[in-house]
């Protein structure tokens, strides 16, 4: 896990040690995604020039330091993530005598890359990974992004002409001739979002590479359009591919399971791996005690708040595994520490709340370890989101209500506040007590006057319904949710939901708080349920695999059923949040008023459409909660960049 850095100057203006010197400075901005070492590979008469910053966890040697020049002297590689099969693929290089300095996945990829050509290579390897790679001979750059999107690269070209590419924006910010305002357009996918989805950046002119794209740079700085060299979408489109049994699909997911922590257990440093309590971690744990021959170091943050509370779920399941467990209970004190730091560790905009745990998970695990296992993807993979169940009950029922009568409903519904909604859930038996139901009901109203499942699903991703009403002059861009040209040739609601949840939420939200919360600490996260092998092996189950007799995720609830009782994880879903409806009514009230009507929010949002929201959450006569932590993001952001607006 490290960071990388890239400047293609077409006029070749700098000398070399001006651009080493360059390159060093920006790198700087990533330290922590490299405290190990750094490196520089420059030619100056092709004006371009790559930097890197090391966290050593294969190789710790010399050998594996980078940017990494082939044998033969063609290709240069400045590479950020894990190549999980490196291992058959030396034992093929080694075979066809290609010579090799050390052991590092560095050198297997880029000897590799010039060996069978890059193409081939994208083809075969498992991993992690985002790199650029320059070709001497044809003086041409490409930049490559793993095929989910766990490790970001961000381009553009500045007005200078430079063409610049890196880890994080703020790397690109740093740069002297960085010249790109707020993209307020951007800043509406954001609210819209929580994110801003690739291949958007919040900065005009600064895009991301989406997942499983490749980008070729000619010698004077010409960027090409990305192109695919696989898709997800390509392999949900295919269809239930399964043929087989029920049972033989957890047979075939518990071997994938097994041969991706395997291989993701394989480290020169300290590995463990985060324990939530909930199905995906669990699993993912289970497998690495059964590959490991010594006690997994696992962690996990609980709440005081019972209804984000799942330390106690993670702590029987450790217990019953055996783990070494390690767990903190998160105060206020910790969690408005972290609120200090977030604004500094998100290089865009970004509004998930649960980056306040992670972060703190994160920061627990690195005391003892430096690779942690997570057991991120399984909601996208195998149907675990509560929409996945609630989208289609729910249209079933109002469907075929006229839209008029909905809405009516729904508009006398709101008027009960989220706080008495949660009241009659404690009437229910603890087994079917809904957690967050005041929450829950909330995103139903939200969608009773809706025209189809497809904009059911719409809506419950959506934060801000309408963002261009909150963002001054800005006007949003189509996105793989409006756009239905771009939509997977699937089958049913179900599946089009997890098709794009995989390519948007997945890679834009999950994987971003998880590479940005681990590498602020110098921490390197790995995702087995993300193995290519074992994605494919889901996109091709039947919807009626994935949820089963009423339960989602049903596959891989079998395949912990090997290993854990099913009393220790069979239990309502909360996810992995803070409870911020409280603390901004508590605690955090005088630090969130603050911040939401400032002069930086108020340069770049409609100051009263604030005010309302605010108003109406602090009366309880609504749960604004998350709409709000949206603008709080954004303006720690801010405040972190000493951006006042424009």
């Amino acid at each position: 896990m490290c960071g990388i850095v890239g400047i293609l100057d077409p006029a070749a203006r700098r000398p070399a040690q001006a651009t080493e010197a360059l390159l060093t400075d920006l790198a700087v901005q990533m330290t922590a995604r490299g405290p190990d070492g750094e490196g520089t590979w420059v030619d100056a008469a092709a004006g371009i020039g790559l930097g890197h910053r090391r966290l050593s966890i294969l190789d710790l040697s010399p050998a594996g330091a980078q940017p990494m020049v082939s044998a033969d002297g063609r290709w240069v590689l400045t590479y950020n993530g894990e190549i999980y099969d490196h291992h058959e693929l030396a034992v093929e290089l080694d075979a066809a005598g290609v010579a090799r300095r050390g052991h590092s996945d560095t050198e297997i990829l880029v000897e590799a890359v010039a060996r069978w050509g890059l193409d081939q290579v994208l083809g075969r390897i498992d991993g992690m990974y985002a790199f650029g790679l320059w070709d001497r001979r044809e003086r041409r750059l490409t930049l490559v992004r793993d095929r989910l999107g766990e490790k970001p690269l961000y381009y553009g070209t500045l007005g200078t002409g430079e063409f610049v590419f890196a880890s994080t924006l703020d790397v690109l910010r740093a740069h002297p001739a960085f010249d790109r305002p707020v993209d307020r357009n951007a800043l509406a996918l954001y609210f819209r979002h929580k994110y801003v989805p690739a291949p958007w950046s919040i900065y005009q002119g600064i895009r991301k590479l989406e997942p499983g794209c490749r980008l070729e740079v000619d010698a004077e700085g010409r960027a090409g359009a990305p192109q695919p060299y696989w898709s997800f979408l390509e392999v949900a489109g295919r269809g239930a591919t399964w043929s087989g049994s029920a049972d033989d699909a957890v047979e075939r997911l518990d071997e994938l399971l097994r041969r991706s922590v395997r291989r993701r257990m394989v480290a020169d440093v300290a590995v463990g791996a985060f324990l939530s309590g909930g199905i995906d971690s669990s699993a993912v744990v289970a497998v690495a005690q059964q590959e490991s021959s010594e006690p997994v170091r696992t962690f996990t943050i609980g709440s005081p708040a019972a209804d984000y509370d799942e330390s106690s779920d993670a702590r029987a399941v450790a217990r019953h595994l055996g783990t070494d467990h390690d767990e903190l209970v998160v105060s206020d004190a910790d969690a408005r520490g972290a609120l200090d730091r977030l604004g500094t560790l998100f290089d865009e905009p970004f509004g998930d709340s649960s980056q306040v745990p992670t972060f703190l998970v994160a920061q627990l695990a690195r005391r003892s370890v430096t690779v942690a296992l997570s057991g991120d993807g399984g909601d996208e993979l195998f149907a675990g989101y509560n929409r996945h169940l609630w989208v289609p009950a729910i249209w079933d029922r109002i469907g075929p209500i006229p839209v008029g009568v909905r809405r009516a409903a729904a508009a006398a519904a709101r008027r009960v506040p989220p706080a008495a909604w949660d009241s009659a859930a404690r009437l229910l038996p603890a087994g079917r007590r809904p957690r967050q139901a005041g929450l829950k009901v909330a995103k139903v109203l939200g969608i009773a006057d809706a025209a189809s499942a497809e904009e059911v699903y719409g809506r419950l991703v959506s934060h801000w319904q309408d963002p261009t009403a909150l963002v001054r002059g800005a006007t949003e861009p189509p996105t793989l949710h409006t756009d239905r040209s771009r939509w997977p040739a699937v089958d049913g609601i179900v599946a089009h939901m997890c098709a794009l949840d995989t390519v948007t939420y997945l890679p834009d939200d999950i994987l971003v708080k998880v590479d940005r919360a681990t590498m602020a600490v110098s921490l390197e996260g790995r995702i087995p349920l993300l193995d290519r092998d074992l994605v494919e092996f889901a996109a091709g189950l039947p919807v009626d695999l994935r949820i089963r007799d009423g339960r989602a995720k049903w596959p891989l609830r079998r395949v912990l059923a090997r290993y854990v009782p099913e009393a220790l994880f069979e239990r309502p879903k909360s996810g992995f949040g803070v409870p911020i409806e409280q603390w901004l009514r508590g605690p955090l009230r005088a630090w969130a008023e603050e911040r939401l009507f400032s002069p930086v929010t108020r340069s770049f949002l409609d100051d009263a459409l604030l005010r309302r929201t605010w108003d109406a959450h602090q009366s309880g006569r609504r749960d604004n909660a998350h709409e709000l932590w949206d603008v709080l993001s954004f303006a720690s952001w801010c405040d972190a960049r000493g951006i006042t607006g424009a």
